[in-house]
């Protein structure tokens, strides 16, 4: 079985995130780019820049891959809430719907 290594998202400001490739994957849009079969750029490297997506907007993507990553199967009634600056919510919200979240 490979191994799974880390991924690295740029932001549209070059800012590069390294994030675990399960936290990754998290997103759907994520996962079919990593998982695709060829010689795409994305797959080879394991570094996918989003040039639409800002980097406070994707800073907080990440934290959301890790918070989903976390909670997500657990049977606890006590998830914290995600906290998100109202100011950035409808950049977050169009940056998950294009990420498949």
């Amino acid at each position: 079985m490979a191994e799974k290594k880390a991924v690295k998202l740029i932001s549209a400001e070059g800012f590069e995130f390294i994030v675990d490739h399960d936290a990754a994957c998290v997103s759907n849009t994520i996962k079919n780019m990593l998982s695709s079969q060829g010689n795409f750029i994305e797959n080879e490297l394991g570094e996918i820049r989003f040039p639409e997506i800002s980097t406070p907007v994707l800073e907080v993507v990440c934290k959301s891959f890790y918070f989903k990553l976390r909670y997500a199967n657990t049977a606890s009634k006590n998830i914290p809430e995600f906290k998100v600056a109202p100011e950035m919510a409808l950049e977050l919200l169009m940056a998950a719907n294009y990420l498949d979240m």
